[in-house]
């Protein structure tokens, strides 16, 4: 793994200017771990029409110092008895990524964490094919901003920015409109995994069983509450007491949610 050391769901825009975050923590989630880097595996439930975005994205996240990914068969593989990416499957100590025709969701792209506390226990990335399979979105800029954000936010990472119309920050952590040159992390990026992992825990949350949990819900509906909007409607953040956990989701909308009452995240 290349190290760069340092000292330290895409929305659209928000209807007034805002500069790059500082802090572009999602909250205080992270994996535990008891070592100053780690491994996370990333199941591979893609079509061939994403592997190579997931294996560019894999190795773009793994030039930080402190994540390395490794693309291994997902959930979805038929030695896990699951044969369908549509159901996405998390499991414990992973991330899996998917893609399908999750049908007029509303929803582009989310990215999912369950968490215990503020640790990560599971993740998963979905990429809607029935939006990306349209002329907007089937390009390879988009496919790559997309991909690389949704796997950025499994490590614990947010937005950058979040102004859709200003001048590109130069990472996939960056809301825009002309997705050309914001399809990689930044610098900032990799210095923000240092500061979220800074410290170490007295136990790990990955790659331990790996064994499966209930199917995620690919219906906005069924994601709890939302506790997070854009002021322009293209990015939500959910949360869901599920199964006597919580499920954390950061959700890229293709189509506008109500702008009438825009939520803030209460941290």
């Amino acid at each position: 793994m290349k190290k760069i050391l340092f000292a330290l769901a895409i929305a659209g825009g928000l209807g007034a200017a805002s500069v790059a975050f500082a802090n572009h923590a999602w909250g205080e989630y992270h994996w535990a771990r008891t070592t100053p880097t780690f491994t996370l595996a990333l199941g591979d439930n893609v079509s061939g029409a994403w592997d190579s975005y997931l294996a560019q994205a894999s190795t773009d996240w793994n030039a930080s110092s402190i994540v390395d990914t490794a693309v291994v068969p997902g959930t979805t593989n038929k030695s896990w008895g699951l044969y369908t990416p549509k159901r996405c499957h998390p499991a414990t100590g992973r991330g899996e990524v998917c893609s399908a025709k999750y049908g007029s969701t509303g929803w582009l792209g989310v990215a999912s964490i369950w968490i215990s506390g503020s640790h990560i226990t599971a993740g998963t990335v979905k990429m809607n094919d029935s939006y990306f399979n349209t002329a907007t979105y089937n390009k390879p800029a988009w496919r790559a901003l997309v991909m690389c954000q949704e796997i950025g936010h499994i490590f614990g990472l947010d937005h950058q920015d979040e102004a859709f119309n200003n001048a590109n920050l130069g990472t996939c952590m960056d809301y825009t409109s002309s997705p050309d040159t914001n399809q990689h992390p930044n610098a900032h990026d990799y210095e923000m995994l240092e500061t979220i992992y800074a410290h170490l825990d007295t136990t790990t949350t990955v790659a331990q069983s790996a064994a499966t949990l209930p199917q995620d819900s690919n219906e906005p509906d069924e994601w709890g509450r939302e506790v997070r909007r854009s002021r322009d409607g293209r990015a939500s953040v959910f949360v869901q007491e599920l199964d006597g956990t919580t499920v954390v989701r950061h959700v890229f909308w293709a189509e506008p949610r109500n702008t009438e009452r825009p939520l803030r995240d209460p941290r």
